[in-house]
């Protein structure tokens, strides 16, 4: 019996290193980024309809589009066009990762969406064609087809899965408001008058695509924080907080505003979210680092009774 429901869990994720790099003629920037997944999830529900043919996009309460606007619905029209089929597809998304956060909520999600519908069509799309895919519709996307741990480069269309060795726990702390990426980028483009080339260690990490976390930790590093800190200077004192608290180091995530800790162990995780969590409102999160398999895997295809992880 053909499968009509699949349900798919997207991952948000944060950047261990971002570096932005010259502007290129398209308006994207070139980058170098090395990302991992962590354990907050979206949830899609995407469902065939055979009583009509179209789409239809509900997201609950999240203040979102229900239609072109929203990168879920961009993603399931694009399936169907390149599937050239005329079916009725109703996609029910939960949000959990907080919007415009610098975590990768949009891109996830559509990138779960490529995944889930290519599959309930029956496409036998490669996960090169999901790569490609995602890549026409937004930067974030192709990553999260080489998850959990990858190096971004380009304008987010070359991704190499990366080997990461070693367990790490996150804490994710978001103040509640949102930073637009494209103000982020026009606040880092007015302040800096140069572009510092990328390091050694980024070259090596090219090459080997290979590395522990003990040498993560001391490279971490975000050319967003230099510009948007003093406009929010709170996101200053949350990454001060994390480390007085015990991470071994604390970084913004994306173009922010989420500012995440890395921690050795569960046990400190805890202790530190549960400190942050006494005197604050502020969305907060400990979960391991991301070790979800990578979508294509089999055993993570799912009837409606079944969940398929990103």
């Amino acid at each position: 019996m053909s499968v009509s429901e699949i349900v798919v869990q997207a991952p948000a994720k944060v950047n261990l290193l971002i570096r932005v790099l010259d502007q290129l003629p398209n308006g994207y920037h070139n980058l170098w980024s090395l990302m991992h997944t962590v354990d907050v999830f979206d949830l899609l529900r995407i469902r065939l309809n055979p009583d009509r043919e179209g789409l239809t996009l509900t997201c609950g309460d999240a203040p979102l589009p229900l239609d072109k606007g929203n990168l879920v619905y961009r993603a399931a029209e694009l399936v169907l066009q390149r599937a050239d089929k005329s079916v009725g597809v109703d996609i029910e998304l939960t949000k959990v990762i907080p919007l415009s956060a610098g975590l990768g909520g949009g891109s996830s999600d559509a990138a779960a969406t490529l995944y889930g519908l290519a599959h309930l069509l029956g496409l036998n799309w490669t996960l090169s064609d999901l790569c490609e895919a995602g890549a026409t519709l937004g930067s974030d996307i192709p990553f999260f087809f080489r998850a959990p741990c990858a190096v971004v480069r380009g304008w987010g269309q070359e991704v190499a899965a990366c080997s990461l060795k070693g367990e790490r726990w996150v804490v994710l702390v978001n103040p509640g408001f949102p930073i637009q990426t494209k103000w982020a980028y026009k606040q880092l483009a007015s302040q800096r008058d140069a572009v510092r080339p990328l390091g050694e260690f980024t070259k090596r990490v090219d090459r080997e695509l290979s590395l522990s976390w003990e040498e993560v930790i001391g490279i971490m590093e975000n050319d967003f924080e230099a510009p948007l800190f003093p406009f929010y200077p709170i996101l200053g004192f949350i990454k001060d907080t994390l480390l007085s608290f015990g991470a071994q180091a604390a970084l913004l995530s994306g173009s922010g505003a989420t500012v995440f800790g890395v921690f050795h162990t569960q046990e400190e995780a805890r202790q530190a979210s549960t400190r942050l969590r006494r005197d604050t409102s502020w969305r907060i999160f400990d979960i391991p680092m991301g070790s979800t398999d990578l979508p294509h895997d089999a055993i993570h295809v799912g009837s409606s009774s079944q969940v398929s992880k990103m």
